[in-house]
Protein backbone atom coordinates (compact mmCIF):
# COMPACT_ATOMS: atom_id res chain seq x y z
CA UNK A 1 0.00 0.00 0.00
CA UNK A 2 0.85 3.79 -0.51
CA UNK A 3 3.03 5.45 1.81
CA UNK A 4 0.46 8.52 3.85
CA UNK A 5 2.62 11.78 3.63
CA UNK A 6 5.16 12.46 6.18
CA UNK A 7 5.56 15.65 8.11
CA UNK A 8 7.60 18.20 6.90
CA UNK A 9 10.79 19.07 8.62
CA UNK A 10 13.05 21.76 9.44
CA UNK A 11 17.07 21.57 9.60
CA UNK A 12 17.98 20.44 13.38
CA UNK A 13 19.60 23.90 14.65
CA UNK A 14 18.00 26.70 14.98
CA UNK A 15 17.66 29.71 16.86
CA UNK A 16 16.17 29.62 20.02
CA UNK A 17 13.18 32.17 19.05
CA UNK A 18 12.71 30.13 16.11
CA UNK A 19 12.77 27.18 18.01
CA UNK A 20 9.90 28.08 20.20
CA UNK A 21 7.86 29.50 17.10
CA UNK A 22 7.93 26.50 15.50
CA UNK A 23 6.86 24.37 18.09
CA UNK A 24 4.56 26.64 19.10
CA UNK A 25 2.71 26.49 15.36
CA UNK A 26 3.51 22.98 14.30
CA UNK A 27 5.34 20.16 17.20
CA UNK A 28 5.69 17.82 14.24
CA UNK A 29 8.23 19.98 12.07
CA UNK A 30 10.25 20.94 14.74
CA UNK A 31 11.33 17.06 15.17
CA UNK A 32 14.13 16.06 12.54
CA UNK A 33 13.78 12.88 10.69
CA UNK A 34 16.43 11.21 12.43
CA UNK A 35 14.09 11.05 15.74
CA UNK A 36 12.36 7.84 14.02
CA UNK A 37 15.12 5.71 14.12
CA UNK A 38 17.06 7.60 17.31
CA UNK A 39 16.40 5.54 20.31
CA UNK A 40 17.41 8.75 22.46
CA UNK A 41 17.60 12.05 22.16
CA UNK A 42 18.32 15.27 24.38
CA UNK A 43 17.56 19.38 23.75
CA UNK A 44 19.21 21.69 25.93
CA UNK A 45 17.56 25.17 25.42
CA UNK A 46 18.74 28.26 28.04
CA UNK A 47 15.87 27.41 30.86
CA UNK A 48 14.81 23.87 29.06
CA UNK A 49 16.38 20.42 29.41
CA UNK A 50 14.49 17.37 27.46
CA UNK A 51 14.92 14.05 26.65
CA UNK A 52 12.90 12.13 24.00
CA UNK A 53 12.87 8.28 25.53
CA UNK A 54 12.12 6.28 21.85
CA UNK A 55 12.91 2.64 22.86
CA UNK A 56 10.35 0.07 24.14
CA UNK A 57 12.27 -0.28 27.83
CA UNK A 58 12.19 3.11 28.30
CA UNK A 59 9.11 4.21 27.38
CA UNK A 60 7.83 1.12 29.49
CA UNK A 61 10.09 2.39 32.59
CA UNK A 62 8.43 6.05 32.23
CA UNK A 63 4.26 5.00 31.65
CA UNK A 64 4.71 1.48 33.64
CA UNK A 65 7.62 0.37 35.97
CA UNK A 66 8.10 3.93 37.77
CA UNK A 67 5.41 5.93 36.45
CA UNK A 68 5.37 7.85 39.56
CA UNK A 69 8.91 8.77 39.57
CA UNK A 70 7.80 10.64 35.85
CA UNK A 71 4.31 12.53 37.01
CA UNK A 72 2.75 14.96 34.49
CA UNK A 73 5.12 18.21 33.53
CA UNK A 74 4.07 21.10 35.39
CA UNK A 75 5.73 23.44 32.55
CA UNK A 76 2.80 21.43 29.63
CA UNK A 77 -0.05 21.87 32.66
CA UNK A 78 0.40 25.64 32.46
CA UNK A 79 -0.95 26.10 28.75
CA UNK A 80 -3.55 23.58 29.76
CA UNK A 81 -5.01 24.87 32.95
CA UNK A 82 -7.04 27.70 31.81
CA UNK A 83 -9.50 25.25 30.00
CA UNK A 84 -8.64 22.14 31.96
CA UNK A 85 -7.97 23.36 35.59
CA UNK A 86 -7.49 20.46 37.79
CA UNK A 87 -8.78 17.65 36.10
CA UNK A 88 -6.99 14.22 35.81
CA UNK A 89 -5.11 14.97 32.96
CA UNK A 90 -3.05 17.10 34.23
CA UNK A 91 -2.74 15.98 38.44
CA UNK A 92 -0.77 14.06 39.98
CA UNK A 93 -0.15 12.01 43.02
CA UNK A 94 -2.75 12.04 45.64
CA UNK A 95 -5.31 14.14 43.64
CA UNK A 96 -5.11 12.46 40.32
CA UNK A 97 -5.58 8.83 42.25
CA UNK A 98 -8.43 9.97 43.91
CA UNK A 99 -10.11 11.28 40.18
CA UNK A 100 -9.15 8.02 38.96
CA UNK A 101 -10.58 6.32 41.45
CA UNK A 102 -14.08 8.06 41.13
CA UNK A 103 -13.92 8.41 36.97
CA UNK A 104 -12.70 4.68 36.31
CA UNK A 105 -16.21 3.05 37.53
CA UNK A 106 -17.87 4.79 34.68
CA UNK A 107 -15.82 3.35 32.06
CA UNK A 108 -15.97 -0.25 33.31
CA UNK A 109 -17.97 -3.36 32.64
CA UNK A 110 -21.80 -2.88 31.14
CA UNK A 111 -21.26 0.98 30.79
CA UNK A 112 -19.58 0.96 27.68
CA UNK A 113 -22.77 -1.19 26.62
CA UNK A 114 -25.13 0.94 28.06
CA UNK A 115 -24.26 4.08 26.18
CA UNK A 116 -24.05 2.40 22.51
CA UNK A 117 -27.47 3.67 21.71
CA UNK A 118 -26.65 7.09 22.25
CA UNK A 119 -23.44 6.74 19.85
CA UNK A 120 -26.00 5.02 17.33
CA UNK A 121 -28.06 8.41 17.70
CA UNK A 122 -25.18 10.27 16.91
CA UNK A 123 -24.01 8.24 13.83
CA UNK A 124 -27.48 8.51 12.79
CA UNK A 125 -27.73 12.34 13.01
CA UNK A 126 -24.36 12.33 10.97
CA UNK A 127 -25.48 10.40 8.02
CA UNK A 128 -28.25 12.96 8.06
CA UNK A 129 -26.62 15.72 7.96
CA UNK A 130 -24.18 14.42 4.87
CA UNK A 131 -24.99 14.88 1.10
CA UNK A 132 -22.76 13.94 -1.73
CA UNK A 133 -19.75 16.12 -3.39
CA UNK A 134 -16.60 17.66 -1.56
CA UNK A 135 -16.63 18.03 2.06
CA UNK A 136 -13.99 18.64 4.72
CA UNK A 137 -13.93 16.06 6.81
CA UNK A 138 -12.63 17.04 9.86
CA UNK A 139 -15.16 19.55 10.26
CA UNK A 140 -17.76 16.60 9.78
CA UNK A 141 -15.77 14.41 12.32
CA UNK A 142 -15.79 17.16 14.98
CA UNK A 143 -19.31 17.38 14.53
CA UNK A 144 -19.80 14.01 14.96
CA UNK A 145 -17.42 13.24 17.64
CA UNK A 146 -18.80 16.37 19.94
CA UNK A 147 -22.57 14.93 19.11
CA UNK A 148 -21.67 11.25 20.77
CA UNK A 149 -19.80 13.46 23.81
CA UNK A 150 -22.76 15.42 24.19
CA UNK A 151 -25.65 12.86 23.93
CA UNK A 152 -23.39 9.71 26.43
CA UNK A 153 -22.29 12.49 29.01
CA UNK A 154 -25.09 15.01 29.53
CA UNK A 155 -27.80 12.98 27.51
CA UNK A 156 -28.43 15.81 25.03
CA UNK A 157 -27.76 16.42 21.17
CA UNK A 158 -25.20 18.44 19.65
CA UNK A 159 -28.65 20.59 18.70
CA UNK A 160 -29.11 21.46 22.17
CA UNK A 161 -28.49 25.40 22.48
CA UNK A 162 -25.78 25.49 25.51
CA UNK A 163 -24.08 22.00 23.66
CA UNK A 164 -23.23 23.65 20.21
CA UNK A 165 -22.40 27.20 22.35
CA UNK A 166 -19.97 24.88 24.02
CA UNK A 167 -18.60 23.07 20.25
CA UNK A 168 -18.65 26.55 18.71
CA UNK A 169 -16.49 27.99 21.63
CA UNK A 170 -14.79 24.91 21.80
CA UNK A 171 -13.54 25.54 18.16
CA UNK A 172 -12.39 28.60 18.46
CA UNK A 173 -10.08 27.46 21.64
CA UNK A 174 -8.75 24.95 19.40
CA UNK A 175 -7.69 27.41 16.72
CA UNK A 176 -6.09 29.92 19.25
CA UNK A 177 -4.64 28.30 22.15
CA UNK A 178 -1.13 27.80 21.71
CA UNK A 179 0.93 23.97 22.20
CA UNK A 180 3.34 26.06 24.20
CA UNK A 181 3.49 29.03 26.25
CA UNK A 182 6.14 30.85 27.50
CA UNK A 183 5.44 29.92 31.01
CA UNK A 184 6.09 26.10 29.55
CA UNK A 185 9.43 27.23 28.41
CA UNK A 186 10.47 29.74 32.03
CA UNK A 187 10.49 29.07 35.65
CA UNK A 188 8.22 32.02 36.51
CA UNK A 189 7.06 32.32 40.41
CA UNK A 190 3.29 30.78 40.72
CA UNK A 191 2.49 34.52 41.68
CA UNK A 192 2.96 35.83 38.63
CA UNK A 193 -0.42 35.89 35.76
CA UNK A 194 0.80 33.37 33.03
CA UNK A 195 0.94 34.54 29.44
CA UNK A 196 -1.46 33.28 27.27
CA UNK A 197 -3.48 34.43 23.86
CA UNK A 198 -6.11 36.77 25.19
CA UNK A 199 -8.84 35.03 22.82
CA UNK A 200 -7.86 31.51 23.97
CA UNK A 201 -7.96 32.65 27.63
CA UNK A 202 -11.26 34.24 26.61
CA UNK A 203 -12.68 30.64 24.92
CA UNK A 204 -11.45 28.74 27.83
CA UNK A 205 -13.36 30.84 30.44
CA UNK A 206 -16.70 30.96 28.02
CA UNK A 207 -16.13 27.19 27.51
CA UNK A 208 -15.97 26.31 31.45
CA UNK A 209 -18.69 28.86 32.19
CA UNK A 210 -21.33 26.98 29.93
CA UNK A 211 -20.02 23.58 31.69
CA UNK A 212 -20.43 24.85 35.03
CA UNK A 213 -24.05 25.79 34.33
CA UNK A 214 -24.54 22.22 32.95
CA UNK A 215 -22.73 20.61 35.45
CA UNK A 216 -24.81 22.49 38.18
CA UNK A 217 -28.34 22.10 36.07
CA UNK A 218 -27.29 18.11 36.37
CA UNK A 219 -26.62 18.51 39.97
CA UNK A 220 -29.99 19.92 41.04
CA UNK A 221 -31.76 17.17 38.39
CA UNK A 222 -29.63 14.35 40.86
CA UNK A 223 -30.60 16.27 43.74
CA UNK A 224 -34.07 16.08 42.72
CA UNK A 225 -34.28 12.23 41.61
CA UNK A 226 -34.73 13.22 37.82
CA UNK A 227 -31.55 12.95 36.56
CA UNK A 228 -31.03 10.56 33.37
CA UNK A 229 -28.65 7.64 33.84
CA UNK A 230 -25.58 8.53 31.87
CA UNK A 231 -21.83 9.24 32.07
CA UNK A 232 -22.33 12.31 34.00
CA UNK A 233 -24.95 11.37 36.63
CA UNK A 234 -22.66 8.13 37.36
CA UNK A 235 -19.62 9.89 37.62
CA UNK A 236 -21.39 12.59 40.17
CA UNK A 237 -22.72 10.43 42.18
CA UNK A 238 -19.44 7.61 42.06
CA UNK A 239 -18.13 8.61 45.91
CA UNK A 240 -14.48 7.95 46.39
CA UNK A 241 -13.92 4.67 48.52
CA UNK A 242 -11.51 6.01 50.72
CA UNK A 243 -13.01 9.11 51.67
CA UNK A 244 -17.06 8.55 50.78
CA UNK A 245 -16.82 11.88 48.82
CA UNK A 246 -18.14 12.90 45.66
CA UNK A 247 -16.89 15.70 43.11
CA UNK A 248 -17.83 19.05 43.91
CA UNK A 249 -19.46 21.18 41.08
CA UNK A 250 -15.64 22.90 40.10
CA UNK A 251 -14.20 19.54 40.55
CA UNK A 252 -16.89 17.89 37.97
CA UNK A 253 -16.43 20.94 35.35
CA UNK A 254 -12.43 20.09 35.50
CA UNK A 255 -13.36 16.77 34.27
CA UNK A 256 -16.31 17.59 31.93
CA UNK A 257 -13.37 19.91 30.52
CA UNK A 258 -11.16 16.56 29.95
CA UNK A 259 -13.94 14.32 28.87
CA UNK A 260 -14.78 17.20 26.20
CA UNK A 261 -11.07 17.59 24.97
CA UNK A 262 -10.36 13.44 25.25
CA UNK A 263 -13.77 12.61 23.40
CA UNK A 264 -14.17 15.42 21.17
CA UNK A 265 -10.75 16.71 20.02
CA UNK A 266 -8.93 13.44 20.02
CA UNK A 267 -11.80 11.11 18.31
CA UNK A 268 -12.24 14.01 15.55
CA UNK A 269 -8.66 13.97 14.96
CA UNK A 270 -8.35 10.13 14.96
CA UNK A 271 -11.98 9.76 12.84
CA UNK A 272 -10.67 12.44 9.94
CA UNK A 273 -7.21 10.53 9.54
CA UNK A 274 -8.66 7.19 9.06
CA UNK A 275 -11.22 8.41 6.72
CA UNK A 276 -8.53 9.95 4.35
CA UNK A 277 -6.37 6.57 4.58
CA UNK A 278 -9.21 4.68 3.78
CA UNK A 279 -9.86 6.96 0.74
CA UNK A 280 -6.34 7.12 -0.69
CA UNK A 281 -7.01 3.04 -0.12
CA UNK A 282 -9.62 2.52 -2.68
CA UNK A 283 -8.99 -1.73 -2.81
CA UNK A 284 -8.95 -1.65 1.12
CA UNK A 285 -12.35 0.41 0.93
CA UNK A 286 -13.81 -1.79 -1.20
CA UNK A 287 -13.06 -4.67 1.39
CA UNK A 288 -14.49 -2.40 4.38
CA UNK A 289 -17.63 -1.05 2.51
CA UNK A 290 -18.45 -4.91 1.75
CA UNK A 291 -18.33 -5.67 5.74
CA UNK A 292 -20.06 -2.65 6.55
CA UNK A 293 -22.96 -3.56 4.72
CA UNK A 294 -23.98 -5.68 7.75
CA UNK A 295 -25.50 -2.46 9.74
CA UNK A 296 -27.51 -1.54 6.71
CA UNK A 297 -30.86 -3.60 8.28
CA UNK A 298 -30.46 -1.08 11.10
CA UNK A 299 -30.32 2.38 9.97
CA UNK A 300 -33.56 4.23 10.32
CA UNK A 301 -34.54 2.11 13.16
CA UNK A 302 -33.85 1.50 16.97
CA UNK A 303 -29.60 0.74 17.84
CA UNK A 304 -28.78 -2.61 17.19
CA UNK A 305 -27.10 -4.49 19.74
CA UNK A 306 -23.52 -3.91 20.99
CA UNK A 307 -22.24 -6.98 19.92
CA UNK A 308 -22.68 -6.08 15.91
CA UNK A 309 -18.95 -4.66 16.55
CA UNK A 310 -17.48 -7.88 16.63
CA UNK A 311 -19.01 -8.07 12.61
CA UNK A 312 -16.29 -4.92 12.12
CA UNK A 313 -12.80 -6.61 12.12
CA UNK A 314 -11.31 -4.96 9.24
CA UNK A 315 -12.41 -1.76 10.34
CA UNK A 316 -11.28 -2.16 13.58
CA UNK A 317 -7.74 -2.75 12.45
CA UNK A 318 -8.10 -0.09 10.02
CA UNK A 319 -8.87 2.11 13.02
CA UNK A 320 -6.05 0.86 14.81
CA UNK A 321 -3.36 1.17 12.15
CA UNK A 322 -4.45 4.94 11.70
CA UNK A 323 -4.10 5.43 15.25
CA UNK A 324 -0.21 3.83 14.51
CA UNK A 325 0.54 6.37 11.48
CA UNK A 326 -1.41 9.83 13.46
CA UNK A 327 -2.13 9.23 16.65
CA UNK A 328 -4.25 12.40 18.10
CA UNK A 329 -1.78 13.51 20.60
CA UNK A 330 1.74 12.99 19.36
CA UNK A 331 3.76 13.80 22.29
CA UNK A 332 3.27 13.00 26.13
CA UNK A 333 5.42 15.09 28.34
CA UNK A 334 6.44 13.49 31.76
CA UNK A 335 9.33 15.33 34.57
CA UNK A 336 11.43 13.54 36.24
CA UNK A 337 11.13 13.95 40.10
CA UNK A 338 14.90 12.79 40.60
CA UNK A 339 18.35 12.57 39.00
CA UNK A 340 18.16 9.39 36.40
CA UNK A 341 21.02 8.02 33.92
CA UNK A 342 19.40 6.65 30.61
CA UNK A 343 21.58 5.29 28.03
CA UNK A 344 24.27 5.96 30.34
CA UNK A 345 23.68 9.38 29.62
CA UNK A 346 22.90 11.75 33.34
CA UNK A 347 19.25 13.46 33.61
CA UNK A 348 18.84 15.31 36.05
CA UNK A 349 15.91 16.22 37.68
CA UNK A 350 13.22 18.45 36.62
CA UNK A 351 13.99 17.27 32.99
CA UNK A 352 11.35 17.21 30.63
CA UNK A 353 10.83 13.22 29.52
CA UNK A 354 8.99 12.76 26.55
CA UNK A 355 7.46 9.75 24.94
CA UNK A 356 6.00 10.20 21.57
CA UNK A 357 3.01 8.00 20.36
CA UNK A 358 3.86 9.85 17.16
CA UNK A 359 7.21 8.28 16.97
CA UNK A 360 6.88 5.01 18.73
CA UNK A 361 4.55 4.31 16.02
CA UNK A 362 6.32 4.70 12.99
CA UNK A 363 9.56 3.77 14.89
CA UNK A 364 11.88 2.04 12.43
CA UNK A 365 13.78 -0.86 14.80
CA UNK A 366 10.08 -2.00 15.71
CA UNK A 367 7.52 -1.91 13.10
CA UNK A 368 8.51 -3.30 9.16
CA UNK A 369 7.74 -0.75 7.06
CA UNK A 370 7.16 1.42 9.65
CA UNK A 371 5.75 5.08 7.11
CA UNK A 372 3.08 2.40 5.15
CA UNK A 373 -0.31 1.97 5.86
CA UNK A 374 -0.95 -1.64 6.10
CA UNK A 375 -4.36 -2.56 8.06
CA UNK A 376 -3.42 -6.11 7.38
CA UNK A 377 -0.75 -5.79 9.84
CA UNK A 378 -3.09 -6.39 12.57
CA UNK A 379 -3.99 -9.47 11.66
CA UNK A 380 -0.60 -10.90 11.74
CA UNK A 381 0.29 -12.63 15.09
CA UNK A 382 3.97 -10.58 15.03
CA UNK A 383 1.73 -7.37 15.23
CA UNK A 384 0.98 -8.24 18.85
CA UNK A 385 4.67 -7.84 19.67
CA UNK A 386 4.94 -4.67 18.24
CA UNK A 387 2.23 -3.42 19.51
CA UNK A 388 3.60 -4.17 23.40
CA UNK A 389 6.62 -2.09 22.07
CA UNK A 390 5.44 1.14 20.01
CA UNK A 391 1.69 1.19 20.12
CA UNK A 392 0.79 4.00 22.70
CA UNK A 393 -1.73 6.11 21.01
CA UNK A 394 -3.99 6.05 24.76
CA UNK A 395 -0.82 6.22 26.22
CA UNK A 396 0.18 3.03 29.10
CA UNK A 397 0.53 1.97 32.36
CA UNK A 398 -1.58 3.60 35.15
CA UNK A 399 -2.47 6.80 33.21
CA UNK A 400 -3.30 4.67 30.43
CA UNK A 401 -6.55 6.74 28.95
CA UNK A 402 -9.76 5.39 30.97
CA UNK A 403 -11.79 6.09 27.85
CA UNK A 404 -10.05 4.02 25.27
CA UNK A 405 -12.49 1.36 24.61
CA UNK A 406 -15.40 3.90 24.74
CA UNK A 407 -13.00 5.86 21.94
CA UNK A 408 -12.72 2.46 19.25
CA UNK A 409 -16.04 1.45 19.72
CA UNK A 410 -16.99 4.86 18.91
CA UNK A 411 -14.54 5.12 15.82
CA UNK A 412 -15.81 2.13 14.35
CA UNK A 413 -19.50 2.38 14.50
CA UNK A 414 -19.04 5.75 12.64
CA UNK A 415 -17.00 4.39 10.01
CA UNK A 416 -19.14 1.48 9.71
CA UNK A 417 -22.44 3.73 9.47
CA UNK A 418 -20.40 5.62 7.20
CA UNK A 419 -19.25 3.42 4.41
CA UNK A 420 -22.44 1.50 4.14
CA UNK A 421 -23.69 4.14 2.24
CA UNK A 422 -21.31 6.58 0.85
CA UNK A 423 -18.03 6.02 -1.57
CA UNK A 424 -14.71 7.96 -0.17
CA UNK A 425 -12.33 9.53 -2.86
CA UNK A 426 -9.49 11.31 -2.35
CA UNK A 427 -7.82 14.36 -4.57
CA UNK A 428 -4.50 14.18 -5.30
CA UNK A 429 -3.64 17.66 -5.66
CA UNK A 430 -5.18 18.09 -1.40
CA UNK A 431 -2.53 16.06 0.17
CA UNK A 432 -3.15 17.34 4.16
CA UNK A 433 -0.02 17.87 6.07
CA UNK A 434 -0.37 16.61 9.43
CA UNK A 435 -0.22 20.00 12.47
CA UNK A 436 -0.11 19.77 15.85
CA UNK A 437 -2.49 22.59 17.42
CA UNK A 438 -4.14 20.97 20.89
CA UNK A 439 -4.36 17.24 18.75
CA UNK A 440 -3.15 16.15 15.14
CA UNK A 441 -4.85 18.19 12.44
CA UNK A 442 -4.24 18.75 8.48
CA UNK A 443 -2.67 22.16 8.14
CA UNK A 444 -5.61 23.20 5.22
CA UNK A 445 -8.32 20.39 5.99
CA UNK A 446 -8.48 16.90 4.75
CA UNK A 447 -10.90 17.30 2.08
CA UNK A 448 -12.79 14.31 0.50
CA UNK A 449 -15.62 13.52 -2.28
CA UNK A 450 -18.34 11.67 -0.69
CA UNK A 451 -21.10 9.40 -3.12
CA UNK A 452 -23.63 7.12 -2.29
CA UNK A 453 -22.55 3.94 -2.22
CA UNK A 454 -25.59 1.41 -4.42
CA UNK A 455 -27.10 -1.30 -1.87
CA UNK A 456 -25.15 -4.32 -1.49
Amino acid sequence: MTRPPMPQHRADRVALWRHVLMFRRDILSAQPAKLYRAKMAEMRLPFLRSVMVNTPDLVRLVLQERAPDFPKSGRVREGLRPLLGNSVFVTNGATWARQRRMIDPAFEGGRLRETFPAMWAASEAMAARIGPGWAEIEAMTSHAAADVIFRTLFSVPIEDARAAEVYTAFRAHQRAAPILNLAALLPLPGWLPRPMPRHARATAGRIRALMTGMTEARAAAIAAGTAPDDLATKIMTTRDPDTGAVFETGEMVDQVAIFFLAGHETSASALAWTLYLIATHPEWQAELAAEAQAIRPHIGGPAPEFGILRQFPRIRDTVREALRLYPPVPMMVREAARPETFRNRPVPAGAQVIVSPWHMGRNEHIWPDPHEFRPDRWAEDTTRAQARDGYIPFSAGPRVCPGAGFAMAEAVLILARLLAEWELRADPDRVPVPVAHMTVRAKDGIWLELRPRAAG
